[in-house]
């Protein structure tokens, strides 16, 4: 039984103006978000800058989302880590909150052999009882999840359930689609790529554009899903431009500067990331007005 099926949203975490975070705000943003129709919440993810989040504030937005969300979608926590030791620790606490599911990244910096994937995956997955979803993106950890790896663990670690895949390689997605054989549930961790992805059996996408369109990202996939490829694929291509918007620097810097310009509030970020350039400010502002998005 997978942990969703859909669109499910990598949700940005909200600071005041002083960079604490703003809980308020974020309890907005979930109300938003299933009002118009994500199938799931990724908490503390890359997009949720939890990098920059202490242990304590980490888990506490794990909690308040959980509470806040109160079982009408699922909630999948992000509770990876580069120490074996420190994903346990935030898994088991994620647990006990009452996550629906965990989003494990693979170990960024000392990054790991195949070897050592397997036996990170193993050990963060023997530690709990909920499912787990592997994340692999290899542009931001320099670890790279092989498909024999993710059919591997998923064969032999009965919580060990999906993986995001944002490594952006197709071909590679293609492989693990033809080895797992239906034993893995995968979901786009590129919005460009929703489409393609679902095509090779994928069941959603863990998204950045559902932060701002969360009803398109939704439709997209739902579509896909019932047999509307076309009216899938319409919005996928209706989307590229402002995808390509919210990447055209590190994510999740535009995404925050769009919610701002909505006038959700998004608040600041946390250093090392900075706020917008200017000209790409304006540029994000275009594609999010032909995209139809309102402008405050």
């Amino acid at each position: 039984m997978a942990i969703f099926k859909g669109a499910g949203v990598a949700i940005i975490t909200p600071f005041y103006e002083d960079g604490s975070v703003n809980y308020e705000k974020l309890g907005e943003l979930l109300e938003f978000q299933i009002a118009n129709g994500s199938d799931a919440v990724i908490i503390c993810g890359t997009t949720g800058e939890a990098s920059t989040l202490t242990h304590e504030e980490h888990l506490e937005c794990i909690k308040y989302t959980i509470n806040k969300v109160n079982k009408r979608i699922p909630v999948v926590a992000g509770t990876g880590s580069n120490c074996t030791d420190t994903a346990i620790y935030l898994s088991q606490e994620a647990e006990k909150y009452g996550a629906d599911g965990l989003l494990v990244v693979t170990p960024y910096y000392n990054k790991a052999t195949q070897k050592g994937l397997i036996a990170h995956y193993t050990a963060v997955a023997e530690s709990v009882s909920i499912p787990i979803i592997m994340y692999n993106v290899p542009s931001r950890t320099g670890c790279n999840i092989l498909p024999e790896t993710a059919v591997t663990l998923a064969k032999n670690v009965k919580n060990i359930v999906g993986i995001k895949e944002a490594s952006g390689n197709i071909a590679q997605v293609a492989k693990l689609a033809q080895l797992a054989q239906g034993c893995i549930d995968i979901y786009s961790g590129n919005d460009e790529q929703v489409v393609p992805l679902l095509s090779l059996g994928g069941l959603g996408v863990i998204s950045v554009l559902s932060n701002v369109a969360p009803r398109e990202t939704h439709d997209m996939v739902a579509k896909f899903l019932e047999g509307d490829v076309k009216g899938s694929l319409d919005i996928q291509l209706k989307a590229i431009p402002l995808i390509d918007q919210l990447f055209c620097e590190v994510n999740p810097i535009p995404v925050k500067a769009a919610l701002n310009m909505m006038g959700m509030e998004a608040g600041t970020l946390r250093m090392p990331l900075t706020e917008i350039e200017d000209v790409h400010k304006e540029n994000l502002k275009k594609a999010m007005q032909e995209f139809g998005i309102t402008i405050k």
